[in-house]
């Protein structure tokens, strides 16, 4: 029995793709820094179906340890309420 190649035998390429002046890597850093993938270890992966799954737990965590604290403190009063508290 004759045994099939590993590898499909690959198209050529067409004539009007030209890549001669082609620069490799040249999107690297760019989608690396706007990547957002996280790699689960496999511990945590069996724990979690799917992304949703994740994502719910982790903004359960967010919210457990630090209720209603952003990364900006919000003012209790907005600037009318403050005027209107001080002419009293």
């Amino acid at each position: 029995m004759k045994r099939k190649p590993l590898h499909a035998a690959e198209p050529e390429m067409r004539p009007e793709y030209d890549f001669s002046g082609a620069v490799r890597g040249k999107y690297y850093r760019r989608y690396h820094e706007s990547s957002n993938v996280v790699v689960l270890a496999p511990d945590v992966h069996e724990k979690f179906r799917n992304a949703t799954a994740v994502n719910e737990a982790l903004r359960a965590l967010i919210r457990a340890a630090g209720k209603g604290r952003g990364l900006t403190k919000r003012r209790t009063r907005t600037r009318a309420k403050a005027a209107r508290a001080g002419g009293r």
